[in-house]
């Protein structure tokens, strides 16, 4: 493999790219719930309509993108020992090779999701609270049993609002919304700790039941919108996503079955935020959403994400 290959897939394994297709699930997911598809169909969508979409899903790649790079950044030291097949401690990217890249897709986050927000400036802010939160994370929060899932969450949970907010008003009615991937990543980050040791049974539990609110959540809320048929076969389809590794992982909490676990969880949100379009959409925007589901499964084998 040459130079310039090996450079360019290392740049890619820290960015994560099957989980950056579901950072832009949420965002569709988010859109969709702020009625910004509710009288429009595929066939009627313009350039004008699309574009400030098409800049917060640019905004949601590189937020996320650059967040997993510096997790990468902060933890060089021990991924040397636990995991030294990654780019950062094989030497295949420099530290300071990939502070610069986790900068610059930071930097990309907060300048395109300010590009919408010009009048309010929510999506700018909010796209800062992310790159906030997670930073955090990657530096303290991880560490901490409590705080560390929950900083995780808050970085969902504020990219769901990043979609939301591209109508202001419906941030203001749909914020507490952004509480659902809260509970649901900090169940999966309360997982991933066990990953490279293995876990026990009690832990995964506490997780299980996470998973179970959100289920709940999600079935509550669409029955609300009248729309409980449109979106089940999506909720059927997460909760199999998410209970089938799950279930393994409960039977022998291995490393290699968090590992799955974990993956799973993560890859089931590109589901979960077809369901919320199916709940507050068109279905044509639902079926769109959930086509990024095989793109993410593609990258899943390419790049780890986890």
């Amino acid at each position: 493999m040459s130079y310039i290959a090996s450079k360019v897939i290392g740049y890619l394994r820290l960015m994560r790219p099957a989980n950056i297709i579901t950072a832009i699930a949420d965002v569709l997911a988010g859109v969709a719930i702020s009625g910004y598809f509710l009288n429009v169909t595929y066939r009627t969508v313009t350039l004008e309509f699309s574009l400030p979409v098409v800049c917060l899903c640019l905004a949601a790649a590189g937020l996320y993108g650059g967040g997993v790079v510096f997790n990468d950044v902060f933890d060089a030291k021990l991924d040397a020992v636990e995991r030294p097949e990654r780019p950062i401690p094989s030497g295949i990217i420099s530290r300071t090779q990939a502070i610069i890249l986790g900068a610059y897709l930071l930097l990309v986050g907060i300048l395109g999701a300010f590009s919408v927000g010009h009048l309010t400036g929510a999506p700018g802010w909010l796209a800062i609270a992310i790159t906030t939160a997670a930073l955090v994370y990657n530096k303290w929060g991880k560490y901490h049993p409590i705080w560390g899932p929950i900083n995780m969450g808050l970085c969902r949970g504020f990219n769901l609002l990043l979609g939301i907010s591209i109508l202001p008003e419906a941030l203001a009615q749909y914020w507490w919304m952004g509480i659902i991937p809260v509970i649901y990543i900090a169940a999966i980050t309360n997982i991933s700790r066990g990953e490279v040791h293995g876990g026990n049974t009690k832990s995964l539990k506490i997780s299980a039941l996470g998973y179970a609110v959100v289920y709940v959540a999600m079935i509550a809320l669409a029955i609300h919108q009248e729309r409980l048929w449109r979106a089940l076969p999506f909720i059927l389809l997460f909760i199999f996503m998410v209970n089938s590794p799950l279930m393994k992982a409960m039977k022998e909490p291995s490393g290699p079955n968090l590992g799955k676990a974990v993956k799973g969880g993560i890859l089931a949100l590109i589901a979960m935020n077809a369901a919320w379009v199916a709940a507050f959409a068109q279905m044509p925007f639902a079926i769109f959403v959930l086509l990024l589901l095989p793109i993410s499964l593609g990258l899943g084998k390419l790049f780890a994400v986890t």
